[in-house]
């Protein structure tokens, strides 16, 4: 993977699918046609809403990049997790009482 491009910060809007595709001077359009997807799928993704982990694989290799840099692109959500343990994998759910 390019270091150059993957060094310049995380997007605001959750991915860096947009900076990455304008570090490469392509549109929208291009880059649908490159990794054929929707161009909607385009807009969509860069606006941070979820997309199908094949849609992020074609993304990737359309950009140049490999599958395993997906984290990059896509980085995992970092705030507080809906289990309360600010999305670390690594840590247990919390436990929860039980009410008999």
């Amino acid at each position: 993977m390019d270091m150059d491009m993957m060094s310049s910060g995380v997007s605001t809007r959750g991915n860096r699918v947009r900076e990455l595709r304008e570090n490469k001077l392509m549109t929208q359009a291009q880059l649908a046609r490159k990794a054929k997807v929707a161009l909607r799928t385009i807009h969509s993704v860069e606006k941070g809403m979820n997309c199908r982990m094949d849609t992020k694989r074609k993304i990737l290799l359309a950009l140049g990049l490999r599958f395993e840099d997906k984290d990059h692109v896509f980085p995992r959500p970092s705030s507080f997790a809906a289990d309360g343990n600010r999305g670390d994998p690594s840590m247990p759910p919390p436990s929860t009482p039980h009410s008999f």
